[in-house]
């Protein structure tokens, strides 16, 4: 059974997903970066790329959007709606520069990119995702039982209006629904979908036409299911807010919401904190004595498995299939807690013996199905090395709390003093030649840098700072500048 937690500021909101105590997965979104995925805007084509068949869109950011023809609709469906290109018109002949055309978030902004778009439109209801262009209606895959999918598919069939043009998906939440639960769900969504048509007449481009559910609706929309036992919320007036949210679009979850009222703070109670800085680390400790090294790059994420102080019981194969098996479930935890997405490569341990490696590719597999989040996994490589996608649509827990260490510039380590000791020498002789005769009227070079730095010209490199000074004439003295990283410095000439 799972607990669901909710800590709501005024400038952010944390959600902690607990099982059996222990935190699953954590959610942050900050009101000053709210997340865009799923927001409609009138957008405006700034420029057309024929040979990226892709456009710019300006759709009020700071970055113009990005547009690829295979997310335009008229495209898709020229090509079987599959985006696959069987002869469809190319971008040029679609979009112009100066256009106003109806686009939504796909991806969030990442990094130096800019948002994803599309022009498909879809809007998630309680139990349906409404597709206003395409006349169509599927099933999740989720939804496994072939009668309910067959029966839920000729349910919403029967309460659509007749002039019903959208399509429509049934969400897994859908399960066991009746006539009256659909018919709610498509009376809404579609008098969202008018509102939205309307607006969009009325207002120049770029303009916003429809925000998607905060982080807390969401969570009540789509997290909530028959393993939850409680939705903790630790502010008075949101717990109102979200009971009146719940009570028109989730009623049967109601009961589930609590309002948190501890004079200690709820994060601080189930050491949510302690868990937000331990993800945030490389090292993941295992309780046999292994550990994970997780290391996140813009093009991938590598996890690498080691024993660590594990020395098993029986002989070396044993621990290194137990290390296995135990971090192929702690990989799966630290996917959701961190939110990583895109490629990530898995180095499992060397195992000899081919039933092991089965036996954890099995047991990898069986951990990450519980994951919501849709993603591939292919087995284990001639390099014995697991690669696998898990689909990135936000930001992950690193890059939402943290930022590029501005004295490594994010590679993580930084130079030596002696290196950086080395680089002062050889730009010392640079400007004492480059000055040539004019050197002559200076009274010596100093050099500002960081204490370690200093140091080590005050005892090691000694010798070489004095030789320096002797061969270009002038002396050189120093002064430590507590403000400056160890990389940092100066070569003043006075």
């Amino acid at each position: 059974m799972e607990d669901i937690l909710i800590n709501i500021s005024p400038q952010e909101t944390r959600v902690a997903v607990l099982l059996a105590g222990v935190v699953q997965e954590l959610q942050i979104e900050r009101a000053a970066s709210r997340g865009l995925v799923g927001n409609i805007y009138l957008g405006k084509v700034v420029r057309v790329l024929p040979g990226m068949q892709s456009a710019f869109v300006d759709i009020g950011l700071e970055r113009a959007a990005f547009l690829h023809v295979a997310d335009i609709w008229e495209y898709r469906l020229a090509n079987g709606g599959d985006g696959k290109n069987k002869g469809g018109q190319p971008i040029e002949r679609l979009l112009h520069e100066g256009d106003a055309r109806l686009v939504q978030v796909v991806k969030d902004p990442l990094g130096t990119k800019g948002a994803r778009l599309s022009t498909q439109v879809s809007m998630a209801g309680r139990m349906l995702v409404y597709l206003p262009q395409d006349p169509h209606v599927g099933v999740s895959q989720r939804i496994e039982d072939e009668p309910e999918r067959v029966r839920l598919r000729e349910l919403l069939t029967s309460v659509l209006p007749k002039e019903e043009a959208g399509g429509y998906i049934i969400r897994t939440s859908a399960e066991e629904a009746n006539a009256e639960d659909l018919a709610s769900d498509v009376a809404y969504l579609r008098k969202r979908w008018a509102q939205i048509r309307d607006v969009s007449k009325q207002v120049p481009a770029p303009s916003l036409l429809y925000q998607e559910l905060s982080l807390a609706q969401r969570v009540l929309r789509d997290g909530v299911n028959e393993q939850t036992t409680s939705v903790q919320i630790d502010s008075r007036e949101n717990f109102v807010n979200l009971q009146a949210f719940a009570m028109q679009y989730v009623p049967r979850i109601t009961g589930k919401l609590q309002h948190y009222s501890g004079e200690r703070p709820m994060f601080d109670l189930y050491q949510i904190d302690d868990e937000i800085e331990k993800a945030l680390g490389r090292r993941v400790d295992l309780k046999s004595g292994g550990y994970l090294i997780i290391d996140q790059t813009e093009a991938m994420t590598t996890i690498d498995v080691n024993t660590g102080g594990f020395v098993g019981t029986r002989n070396f194969d044993d621990t290194v299939f137990k290390t296995n098996l135990e971090a192929a479930q702690a990989i799966a935890r630290q996917l959701r807690l961190r939110n990583l997405g895109g490629i990530i490569v898995v180095d499992f341990i060397d195992m000899a013996n081919a039933e092991h490696r089965d036996a954890v590719l099995t047991e990898f597999k069986k951990v990450l199905a519980r994951d919501r989040t849709r993603m591939t996994v292919s087995g284990f490589t001639q390099l014995g090395l697991v690669e696998m996608t898990r689909k990135r649509t936000r930001e992950s827990l690193a890059h939402i709390l943290c930022e590029a260490c501005p004295t490594c510039g994010g590679r993580g380590e930084v130079k030596t003093a002696r290196t950086v000791c080395y680089a002062i020498l050889r730009d010392i002789l640079r400007e004492a030649r480059q000055f040539g005769d004019s050197v002559d009227s200076l009274r010596e070079f100093r050099i500002l840098a960081a204490q370690p730095v200093v140091d080590l010209f005050l005892e090691e490199e000694a010798q070489s700072l004095t030789m320096l000074s002797d061969f270009i004439g002038k002396p050189i003295s120093m002064q430590v500048e507590t403000v400056y990283h160890q990389e940092q410095y100066d070569i003043v000439l006075v």
